[in-house]
Formats: C-alpha cells, sequence, structure tokens
C-alpha cells in the first residue's frame, strides 16, 4: 500500500491546494500532481477537472481513504 495523503487547505471554491503525507510532508496542488506523474504515490491518480489537473484518490470501493 502507498503513502496516504491528506488535504490540509481548501480554496473558498472548495479545491483542494495543499496535502501532507503520512511522513509529514507538505505539498502544494502542483508539487503532488508532479509526485503523483513521477510514480511517487501509487495509490492516486491525476485528472484535469475544469482544465486543471487535479490529484484524485484511486477507486477502492472505500469511502474512508478519499481525499478530503
Amino acid at each position: 500500500m502507498g503513502k496516504k495523503v491528506k488535504v490540509i487547505n481548501e480554496s473558498d471554491t472548495g479545491r483542494n491546494q495543499k496535502f501532507q503525507d503520512d511522513k509529514g510532508k507538505t505539498m502544494t496542488r502542483n508539487q503532488f500532481v508532479r509526485e503523483i506523474e513521477r510514480g511517487n504515490y501509487s495509490d492516486y491518480h491525476v485528472r484535469e477537472v475544469n482544465g486543471v489537473k487535479t490529484p484524485c484518490s484511486n477507486p477502492d470501493g472505500k469511502t474512508n481513504n478519499n481525499l478530503g
């Protein structure tokens, strides 16, 4: 299983902006997207939402481990 990541800051519109992994590493959305694209967070993927690359947790049927 990969690293768990949680959202620690959202914009006024609800877009996730800052993230922290279970090792305490804090990342902006762009930094987290780059890390996912490099293969460093295997439980997550990148989607384009309204033209913005957005980190998403991979579906696994569980609701308690979604980004939020």
